[in-house]
């Protein structure tokens, strides 16, 4: 069973950084994505931004510029650093896997969500 922690989350300014990470767990992912979404309160889930096993990254355009997905094969670890934020980057982030190609919303797994709260 998947099992996806998000770490990282937390109250910041307009203007600065903050980096949230997420540890996969309970089998090989070598055939996975792995990305991050958010949702804001009122809002749909959002894509963020997703990275291949290759490296290969993609990005949504608020994140363009601003946010930088990696990933760490060896440790099974996905992360996002956030620069730049502003106040409406302010939403529960979620780290997910999907196999590459597929769905996200058929077959992703999904971590439990952390809050990034971005003042004004």
């Amino acid at each position: 069973q998947v099992q996806l922690v998000e770490s990282g989350g937390g109250l910041v300014q307009a203007g600065g950084s903050l980096r949230v990470s997420c540890a996969a767990s309970g089998r090989a992912f070598n055939n996975d994505a792995m990305g991050w979404f958010r949702q804001a309160p009122g809002k749909e889930r959002e894509f963020v931004a997703s990275i291949r096993w290759s490296g290969s990254t993609y990005y949504a355009n608020f994140a363009k510029g601003r946010f930088t997905v990696s990933r760490d094969n060896a440790k099974n670890t996905v992360s996002l650093q956030m620069n730049s934020l502003k106040p409406e980057d302010t939403a529960v982030y979620y780290c997910a896997v999907a196999p590459e190609g597929s769905s996200w919303s058929r077959f992703g797994s999904w971590g439990q969500g952390t809050q990034v709260t971005v003042s004004s």
